[in-house]
């Protein structure tokens, strides 16, 4: 039995929330000399799993996640999100009509129709991951708009079919999944998924959970913040996940998260809260609420920042040889 405690991406270049400076150290031009910085190794020195955003914008090729493969140790575990053709249909007709001239009522039907081929491809992506046992579990997020209908269940039931040979965590966020709590797990229930357990502001809308597992292969969990005043209104989508959890927060998280570890054969927790490496900080402290060891070392700029993590972490400043990316 385990349980694994990551972050919902590990690459936040830009923007008011960035990693850089705080995790990472400050990027430098280009047609610098030094040696690269390599993220992605330096956040598996830390955590043994991380949350694929990636995935979402766009299927990964076989090449990028053997690369995975060979920048994290023997046991690091790669959960992916469905790309968002699969749960975000609206979203990704939007993003693909930017770059086709023809619009037509011929086009946007297919745009709208997942095929075997957009199936196959995504599969594809994950097979180096899969063979090296690196996969942890896929991730369809569905949308608070996807709401629970026949023709929801429909595709929802096809998708869990498509990708059997995974194991597979559903996100769904409106209410009416769980107004029919029920019949929402014996869905779940006959493809093995995981109902996944969302941590997030409550609305009107707002799914209902319990925060428990609803089989005992695998369990699925995220943090997302509770940053309600910016949830729906903000200037960037990142302000959205701008909140930093306070340790009797979490508290109640790490209880329900060693429950749920002694119930299932493999539990994953993600922090999704991630504007200006919140989501480090607060893994790190559920870590150390529930006795797993905190590996790596952390900046002193960080724990400056986040005094929380003072204590927890060891704290040691970059060397020469990784203070700089490509």
């Amino acid at each position: 039995m385990s349980l694994r405690i990551g972050t919902s991406g590990w690459s936040y270049p830009s923007g008011k929330g960035t990693w850089n400076g705080l995790f990472y150290p400050p990027r430098k031009g280009r047609g610098s000399s030094v040696p690269a910085f390599d993220e992605l190794t330096w956040y598996a020195e830390h955590f043994d799993t991380v949350e694929v955003n990636s995935s979402f914008y766009g299927p990964p090729t076989p090449e990028t996640t053997r690369k995975w493969t060979e920048r994290t140790p023997a046991g690091f575990e790669f959960c992916l999100k469905l790309h968002q053709q699969f749960t975000h249909p609206a979203m990704y007709k939007k993003a693909a009509l930017s770059d086709l001239p023809d619009q037509s009522a011929d086009v946007l039907a297919a745009l709208a129709t997942v095929t075997a081929a957009d199936v196959g491809r995504f599969k594809d992506g994950l097979e180096p991951l899969a063979v090296r046992g690196r996969l942890g579990a896929l991730l369809a997020q569905f949308p608070p708009s996807f709401h629970d209908t026949p023709a929801n269940r429909e595709y929802l039931d096809w998708l869990l079919a498509t990708f059997a040979e995974y194991p597979v965590a559903v996100e769904l966020r409106h209410k009416t999944w769980s107004d029919r709590h029920g019949e929402t797990l014996a869905l779940l229930g006959r493809h093995h998924a995981a109902w996944t357990q969302i941590d997030e502001p409550k609305f009107r809308f707002s799914i209902r959970q319990n925060g428990l597992p609803n089989q005992d292969s695998v369990a699925y969990m995220r943090l997302h913040g509770r940053n309600a005043a910016q949830w729906w209104r903000h200037d960037a989508a990142e302000d959205r996940y701008n909140y930093l959890y306070s340790s009797a927060e979490l508290e109640p998280i790490a209880e329900t998260a060693v429950a749920t570890k002694a119930i299932v054969k493999k539990a994953y927790l993600f922090l999704n809260n991630h504007f200006a490496s919140k989501a480090v900080v607060n893994a790190v402290v559920l870590k150390h609420l529930i006795g797993a060891p905190i590996t790596g070392t952390y900046p002193p700029e960080m724990v400056e920042r986040y005094p929380e993590l003072d204590g927890l972490v060891e704290i040691a400043p970059f060397t020469a040889s990784r203070t700089f990316f490509e």
